[in-house]
């Protein structure tokens, strides 16, 4: 096992890109030419890439609830706007302890350069790191995680070290021309841009004569992109006599950056790929969550009852928000909803065997995602309507005797309309979740 190790940043600051920087290149999956270009951001905004080719300049979080599933890369999108193939850049942020950012995009894919992260990483270096006037706030690994698809699996402990550490295990099984590798890393800037940022996407040979034979990469060859036979690269030499696990510990870093902030952990990988990486990113955002909702608090709620229903039109048997605990402006709340037996949508919702209706559960998380956005509403004189839903999953049932804890998070008010995040939790367990649109309309005219 080859392992990198250096002594951590002492920075719990949060930092952005002291300039902006452009590069530019072709995509790998799709071969369209693309520009792409690093700005600062504000504190606490994370990265947030921005589709410039696009009409209205649609932004797309680089977190993990905009990830969408395609084969072979990491992609994200929010309506009609997508990034593709993001964890390279994305890693490069992340090793070089860039927090906040804005990427905007020429085109559909972000450039793919030679394979690595070494250019990314050398435009961060061009433009500096500023350090901004806001603590970090890292995802802290309180508990075991494990996520597993067959015999490969990826885990999430604690750890004692202020950065996360690493330990990527390959292994493609007998008769892969590439042998067993392990390569550790304590992520820090310097080692990621020494030993990380510059190892290469790979293919075996035998791969490689598939995706051509189906008609992907036919422009480009190996001279530049890694492909490796029975005798070695093909046309090409390593970096690193480990430079694939190298590189699959490059896309673990950028594929676990969509938790949306620097992780304290060890995270130990083995056989593990995208949409892998991507389950354990969903798994300790859920897990934070959940924890943070859990931690009881001793100060008084923003809202009561008689509060809620000032501000609701809802009436019996509608109102599902018992006690909001947590408001911040229009961005963020948290509220509860205590379910007892005496409701009276079990006496059809099984009388025999109650559960909670999951359009209510929903119906719940999207009152508390209008009393967030009271000021809005109370400004504007208008009342929030349910325009659309995306993305809802039911994934435990709600039962009497269950406190449903709900949070919401804006992703978008005005005026005219709001987007927010909504997730449920009963006892720290994700019960649902969804993302809800709303039309603000006046309440006598409708509109």
């Amino acid at each position: 096992m080859v392992t990198t190790a250096a002594t951590p940043s002492k920075t719990e600051q949060q930092q952005t890109v002291r300039s902006p920087v452009g590069l530019a290149g072709t995509g790998l999956f799709t071969g369209h030419a693309a520009r792409l270009t690093i700005l600062p951001a504000e504190p606490d905004t994370g990265i947030v890439f921005r589709r410039t080719d696009l009409p209205g300049r649609p932004e797309v979080p680089a977190h993990i609830d905009f990830a969408v599933e395609k084969p072979r890369r990491t992609c994200l999108q929010r309506a009609e706007a997508s990034v593709e193939m993001v964890e390279h850049c994305l890693s490069a942020l992340m090793g070089m302890g860039i927090d906040n950012a804005v990427v905007e995009l020429e085109g559909p894919e972000v450039p793919a350069g030679d394979g690595s992260a070494a250019m990314f990483v050398e435009a961060i270096e061009r433009s500096g790191v500023a350090a901004q006037p806001a603590p970090r706030k890292p995802l802290v690994v309180s508990q075991p995680v494990t996520v597993r698809d067959g015999p490969a699996t990826v885990t999430a402990m604690p750890g004692e070290a202020a950065h996360a550490e690493y330990v990527y295990a390959l292994d493609f099984g007998e008769g892969s021309p590439i042998a067993p590798q392990m390569h550790s890393l304590q992520l820090d800037t310097g080692v990621y841009a020494r030993s990380i940022a510059p190892a290469r996407t790979f293919s075996t040979l035998a791969d490689a004569q598939a995706m051509r034979a189906a008609g992907l990469f036919a422009h480009v060859s190996p001279k530049d992109m890694l492909v490796i036979g029975p005798q070695g690269p093909v046309d090409n030499a390593l970096r690193f006599p480990d430079e694939p696990v190298r590189h699959k510990m490059l896309d673990l870093i950028g594929d676990l950056a969509l938790v949306g902030r620097p992780i304290r952990g060890r995270i130990l990988a083995m056989r593990s790929g995208h949409a892998l990486n991507q389950k354990l990113a969903r798994a300790l955002v859920d897990q934070a969550q959940a924890e943070a909702l859990a931690r009881p608090s001793s100060s008084a709620p923003a809202m009561d009852i008689k509060q809620i229903l000032r501000l609701l039109p809802h009436r019996f048997p509608m109102v599902l928000i018992d006690r909001v605990l947590e408001i911040e402006d229009d961005k963020r709340a948290v509220g509860v909803k205590n379910v007892t037996f005496n409701e009276p949508f079990f006496q059809g919702h099984y009388p025999q065997s109650p559960i909670m209706p999951g359009v209510l559960i929903v119906e719940a998380m999207c009152q508390l995602a209008g009393l967030m956005m009271a000021r809005t509403l109370n400004h504007t004189g208008k009342i929030a309507v349910l325009l659309t839903l995306d993305e809802v999953r039911l994934r435990k049932p709600v039962t009497p005797g269950d406190q449903l804890v709900m949070e919401t998070e804006a992703l978008r008010a005005n005026s005219r309309m709001g987007e927010a995040q909504c997730r449920a939790f009963v006892a720290g367990e994700l019960a649902a979740e969804a993302r809800v649109k709303f039309l603000l309309v006046n309440p006598e005219t409708g509109r």
